[in-house]
């Protein structure tokens, strides 16, 4: 029993930090980050795993970063003057048109999750941070009970057709440079969900 109780302790813990990583990817990309985020994150301490790694370098840039250069990238690269230099979508990314099939199989997918837009959000659900949020929220369990047979198949389906090249884009934008290392720890992220859930029956 003790044993059963620590790997479930264990499970719980993966489950968490998981849901934290996405949450803070989807932060990230839905906003940029304030002064008082921008100090939370000059705090992170990395490791010598690629997540560890990843956030070291999260952590560095938001110590030589001002809120105001980070909004200034963070407008240059995802809303620009007409348009940013990348456009964060599901649809785009898998189509080269915005408001395509993607979107609207992924509202489906949402509808039957049970899982409602939040009011007052004015970019469409294909966006990579609302995708990274429902991500967190199926990992952390807020849409329900954790079933990692349901995360694997919404990961495989909305995010892992093109969530790494929008990470892979992210990191050679010529704005970015905070958005760099947001973009270095996406991509590890998704690489090691995309092994991980392929031991998932």
């Amino acid at each position: 029993m003790k044993e059963e109780a620590r790997e479930r302790a264990a499970e719980v813990e993966t489950e968490r930090s998981r849901a934290l990583l996405y949450g803070l990817l989807s932060r990230l990309l839905a906003a940029p980050p304030d002064a008082q985020l921008l100090r939370q994150l000059s705090r992170l301490e990395g490791d010598e795993t690629a997540i560890g790694t990843a956030l070291a370098g999260l952590a560095a840039a938001a110590q030589r970063l001002s809120a105001a250069a980070v909004r200034e990238e963070y407008e240059a690269l995802f809303v620009g003057l007409g348009r940013g230099e990348l456009l964060p979508y599901a649809s785009w990314y898998l189509t080269g048109f915005l408001y395509e099939r993607p979107l609207a199989e992924l509202r489906a997918e949402l509808g039957r999750l049970g899982i409602v837009r939040r009011e007052g959000n004015p970019e469409p659900e294909d966006h990579i941070a609302s995708v990274l949020e429902v991500m967190a929220g199926l990992a952390d369990g807020r849409f329900g009970r954790v079933d990692l047979t349901l995360q694997k198949r919404f990961f495989e389906r909305h995010l892992d057709s093109w969530g790494v090249r929008f990470f892979a884009d992210l990191a050679q934008a010529r704005a970015a440079d905070f958005y760099r290392e947001v973009a270095k720890l996406g991509r590890v992220l998704l690489e090691i969900e995309r092994v991980a859930f392929a031991m998932v029956d």
